[in-house]
């Protein structure tokens, strides 16, 4: 089954307090979170952390779409109530739109 990457990003709120909180969480996750993001077509996802900017790697099946994670996600309540509780630790990036959180990244190199 072919496997495509993404990296995308988003800030955290600049509070040392809710920097380890959401860590905390993200040692946590709700199981109906992770198996809304298994069942989406996620392979897998790894986020790292360097002061308040986080980065996502997501590696995912040939079928994955952002759209349907998207229909999915607002179809599926625990998942919203994960998503508001997130909202309280992240911030969206100077550039962002309004509503948009995590922001995909272009890839400028390969090795």
């Amino acid at each position: 089954m072919p496997i495509r990457r993404f990296c995308l990003t988003l800030d955290l709120v600049n509070d040392p307090k809710l920097i380890t909180e959401y860590e905390e969480m993200h040692r946590q996750i709700w199981p109906e979170v992770l198996q809304s993001i298994k069942s989406s077509g996620i392979a897998n996802m790894e986020i790292y952390r360097f002061e308040q900017r986080l980065m996502m790697i997501m590696e995912v099946v040939d079928s994955f779409s952002f759209e349907q994670k998207n229909q999915l996600d607002l179809n599926n309540e625990k998942v919203q109530e994960w998503e508001r509780q997130m909202w309280k630790y992240q911030q969206a990036l100077p550039t962002s739109q309004p509503g948009e959180k995590w922001m995909l990244m272009n890839k400028i190199f390969q090795l």
